[in-house]
């Protein structure tokens, strides 16, 4: 059931039961934008977490998917045929989402990126729009985070909400790396974690993908969790 975690904000439980569920997120600020759709067959469905927030997926704005993952833009699968708004991706994965590059082939990662878009290729007809550092979507901040993969982005909201995708997860209360098999380069996430919490303004809502949200002081979490890595 979908959650109101601040003003205009709202958690959607999407994937399937854990290890497999996905937090995607809602913002309503006079535009209403989807952050991360999750899996093409989420339980519960897109349709029904949207409702339960009091909005139809055909009112959506636009989408800001943190990263290209099954998780994660795999989603996109689920908005209606006719909806034809602006879907936002960090630059290098949305250049291997669309074919225009190849993920690297010698990696694990890179390996199930080639079968996802294969499998579960970005809709036809989807507008996609390359994200880069520093970017403003409408009230949203994007930050490239590389390291759980090429083009991974967080984007912060003017609220104070910080939608981090994997760059961390929550366990226990507080933000963690994400799992090493999971991403492309671990050293590179560390490098972005520690840069995100030098760079990024103090915010209150830590939104990660995985984990149950942090809505107090987000950010003193983000830099506590850089202090231990």
């Amino acid at each position: 059931m979908a959650r109101r975690l601040t003003d205009g904000v709202w958690l959607l439980d999407l994937g399937l039961v854990p290890p497999f569920a996905t937090n995607g997120y809602l913002t309503d600020d006079g535009e209403l934008t989807l952050v991360d759709p999750g899996l093409p067959w989420n339980r519960p469905s897109l349709r029904s977490e949207m409702a339960d927030a009091g909005y139809a997926v055909g009112d959506l704005d636009r989408v800001l998917v943190t990263h290209f993952d099954l998780d994660h833009s795999g989603g996109l699968r689920g908005l209606p045929a006719d909806w034809r708004g602006p879907v936002y991706m960090g630059t290098t994965d949305a250049a291997i989402a669309r074919g225009d590059t190849d993920p690297k082939r010698r990696h694990h990662k890179g390996l199930f990126h080639m079968f996802v878009r294969r499998l579960f290729p970005v809709p036809e007809g989807t507008t996609l729009t390359d994200v880069e550092d520093g970017d403003e979507i409408g009230a949203f901040t994007a930050y490239h985070t590389p390291g759980h993969n090429p083009g991974h982005m967080v984007y912060l909201h003017e609220s104070g909400a910080a939608f981090l995708g994997d760059l961390v997860w929550e366990n226990g209360g507080r933000l963690t790396p994400p799992f090493w098999l999971d991403s492309y380069d671990m050293r590179g996430v560390h490098e972005s974690i520690r840069d995100l919490a030098r760079r990024v303004p103090p915010f209150e809502v830590a939104a990660m993908a995985h984990g149950d949200p942090i809505t107090t002081d987000g950010r003193r979490a983000l830099l506590d969790c850089s202090a231990r890595l």
